[in-house]
This record gives structure tokens, sequence and C-alpha cells, in this order.
């Protein structure tokens, strides 16, 4: 699959000058995906939960596309702008949050609805800090962040979901003690 990805570049290359991938970018890229497939192999092995390894693969492909869009050309202005280095925060939280909670559901939902928070807050920091002029790029950047917010709510919503798989069903009408 790593290798399908990497050719769409490299074929590019052969027909335009709009791409322009050095050796690096694909060592970058590879590493990327790799890592990705680990992580979601790792994590998605601790349950046999479907809303749970969804939740997985939505929350680490949304990882992914944020840093292959922020490595490649930046969410804020370009991709050398510092404004996106805070974009590895979001990633971080997700990150040490899920860590945090053993990947158990319930703390992988948290960890998600607040990496989407960060993903949220992202803009209206560099917006205090940069002060650009607020134009058509700025509602830009806040309705692309938006859209990474609610795919890490998606993946946070699954989670959820799969918390209660986990929870031991009891019925009101029987004793504990039966």
């Amino acid at each position: 699959m790593n290798a399908i990805v990497l050719v769409v570049p490299l074929v590019a290359m052969q027909f335009t000058d709009e791409v322009d991938w050095s050796v690096g970018d694909f060592i970058v890229a590879t590493l990327l995906i790799m890592g990705s497939g680990l992580i979601i192999d790792f994590v998605s092995g601790r349950s046999r939960n479907a809303a749970f390894r969804l939740g997985v693969v939505m929350a680490v492909g949304t990882g992914l596309l944020l840093i292959w869009v922020n490595l490649a050309v930046g969410l804020i202005g370009d991709e050398d702008n510092p404004a996106n280095l805070m974009y590895s925060t979001v990633i971080l939280i997700g990150l040490v949050g899920g860590t945090a909670s053993g990947f158990k559901p319930r703390g992988m939902a948290y960890a998600l609805y607040a990496t989407a928070l960060a993903q949220m807050a992202v803009p209206f920091i560099a917006l205090t800090i940069w002060q650009p002029p607020f134009d058509d790029g700025v509602f830009k950047v806040i309705v692309l962040n938006t859209n990474f917010a609610i795919l890490f709510i998606g993946s946070a919503i699954l989670f959820h979901r799969a918390s209660f798989a986990e929870m031991p069903s009891w019925n009101p009408g029987e004793s504990k003690n039966s």
C-alpha cells in the first residue's frame, strides 16, 4: 500500500513541475505512512469492537492527513510559517491522551475531544500572536481547521460508542448477588 501511495507523486513529477519531491520527501512520506500503519495495528488490536477499530483508523488517518498537509503546503500561510508548528501540539495531545488512557475507549474519546479543541484553538492563537490582516485567507484557515476538528470529534464519538460495549450489562430486576 505504501508503494502505491508513493507512486502517485513519482508519476506526477514526470508530467508536471508542480510536483517536486526530493528523496527526503519520499523518505518522510514512507515513515509517516508506515508509522501510521503500525499505530493502527497496535492500537486497534486492543479491541475487537468495530467502533473502536474505526475510531483508531479515523484518528490516525486524520492525524496523518494533518501532518502531511502541514508539511506540504502549511495550513497557516505556507509550510515555513512558524504558526504551523502549533499543529505538532495537536498531534501530541492525541498521542499523550491515548497513551495515558491505556488506549481504553472512554479515555481515547476524551483524548480525541481534547485534540479537536486544540485543533480549533490553533488559528485563533495564531491570530492573537501574529495578527495578520483579517481577510478571506483567515476564514479559509478557520474552515479547514473546523474540518479537521470534525474528523477528530467523529473519532471521539466512535470511541465513546465503543466504551458502552465494554460496560457490563446489569438488569435492574436481578439481584447483584445472584
